[in-house]
């Protein structure tokens, strides 16, 4: 494998060459070169574009594969034609297959099926057994058969007891639990936000209030505990007020945020687009700006796809039937591109889908710099494209961006001496 980047602008703090537009040579998996011009070759592969890119693979925490157990919604071979097209090189796939990820049996399958892909699989295995929130899981033993975090995907563990049982357990070994936070005898049987267009709608609301007091009790504990939480998903402005207080307040705590929730709100639900029905659900304006502002302030630490493929059985119903989630791969990047450039530095954006979950999740990084191994993600944040249903590269096609122009388009990914573009 020759591939050679011409004229690519670098992005990435940690390397020596962040800012810089150079030419980059690879072969055989391995950064060679890095200079202001360097000479093609016949057998190079010459990847060239107007506002060429290139940054440390991105990651995405908490992406749903239906495999094992709804192989009809996605599969691990989808899954990562999925992720390379949005350019991610690294997936952390949530427990809720069936059966769930709840054995070292379950966590090396994942990385039996994967071994060989570009794109890298760090599980996360379930927090409670069947992820039914009752009985914690052998989380050490899940530890050393290669489960890198710990949670129950899009289940909420109501019991307080529970969950501080769980941050105990991994505090010895420094692990981390990710929690989606949803008080469910609050929210109840809702299907979006609870405010003004619910109503307008006649749509059974679900309070930003499910999840701040969920946040508010979950930090309760984690003092108590002295161990380590993250957020998944958070949504409204009082509970992001929460995780910004008590990362002050010097706990270990971090959050992330769905691409959808910085793009969307609850009055683009007016229309009744199914695809636009996820968990946790569109929030208000006011959500959302409180959103971007955590962003730049860091009471949020990184960005998700909240990627979760539907078949169309589950989708193509009427709005209080259809199931909640929204595919999110393969236009993470794009969608950030379009709609939030106006409110925030590329670079800031690279760093929330690149670093920052590597960071936290202590995954391994890849520096761009001479004889490093290439882990690489090449865009160009000016390319204008429209986003196809044909195209599509997820079994699933639960998409509300479908059809919508973006701005911003992955070129293609490098990793484990492979390469997949997007021709």
């Amino acid at each position: 494998m020759k591939i050679l980047l011409k004229s690519a602008q670098v992005i990435q703090k940690s390397s020596p060459h962040h800012g810089q537009q150079v030419d980059i040579l690879i072969r055989n998996g391995k950064i060679e070169k890095i200079a202001p011009a360097i000479p093609e070759e016949k057998d190079f592969k010459i990847i060239a574009s107007q506002q060429l890119s290139v940054s440390q693979g991105w990651v995405d925490v908490g992406t749903h594969i239906g495999e094992p157990g709804y192989e009809h919604r996605e599969d691990f071979e989808s899954a990562i034609r999925a992720a390379a097209a949005g350019g991610f090189t690294a997936l952390m796939p949530q427990p809720n297959t069936f059966p769930v990820v709840e054995t070292k049996a379950a966590v090396r399958f994942i990385h039996s099926k994967t071994e060989g892909s570009p794109v890298d699989f760090f599980p996360i295995a379930a927090l409670t057994k069947n992820c039914e929130g009752k009985e914690i899981t052998e989380m050490y033993d899940l530890r050393e058969a290669g489960a890198v975090a710990f949670g129950d995907g899009k289940k909420s563990v109501q019991h307080g007891g529970v969950l501080l049982r769980a941050l105990q357990y991994v505090k010895p070994f420094d692990g981390i639990v990710l929690h989606q936070a949803t008080d469910e005898s609050v929210s109840g049987k809702g299907h979006m936000h609870e405010g003004i267009t619910s109503t307008f709608l006649g749509l059974k609301g679900i309070p930003a209030l499910a999840e701040s007091l969920m946040v508010q009790r979950d930090l309760s504990v984690l003092e108590y505990a002295e161990s380590r939480l993250h957020f998944a998903h958070l949504s409204g402005k009082e509970a992001i007020e929460l995780v910004r207080k008590a990362k002050k307040k010097g706990l270990k705590v971090t959050a992330s945020v769905p691409m959808l929730h910085l793009a969307f709100t609850d009055e683009d639900l007016e229309d009744f687009d199914t695809n636009l029905k996820v968990s946790p659900p569109l929030r208000s304006k006011t959500d959302q700006a409180a959103i971007r502002e955590a962003l730049k302030d860091g009471t949020l630490d990184f960005i998700v796809s909240n990627h979760l493929p539907l078949d169309e059985e589950a989708k193509v119903l009427e709005f209080p039937y259809a199931e909640f989630g929204a595919i999110g791969l393969e236009t993470t990047f794009s969608t950030a591109c379009t709609f939030l450039k106006k409110y925030f530095p590329l670079k800031t954006i690279f760093h929330k889908i690149g670093e920052a979950p590597r960071e936290i999740f202590r995954l391994p990084k890849t520096i761009i710099e001479v004889g490093a191994k290439a882990n690489l993600t090449i865009f160009d944040p000016g390319i204008k494209w429209i986003y196809k249903e044909e195209n599509i590269r997820s079994k699933s096609k639960n998409s509300p961006q479908i059809g919508k122009e973006f701005t911003g388009k992955v070129l293609g990914i490098v990793n484990k001496n492979q390469a997949v573009w997007n021709d």
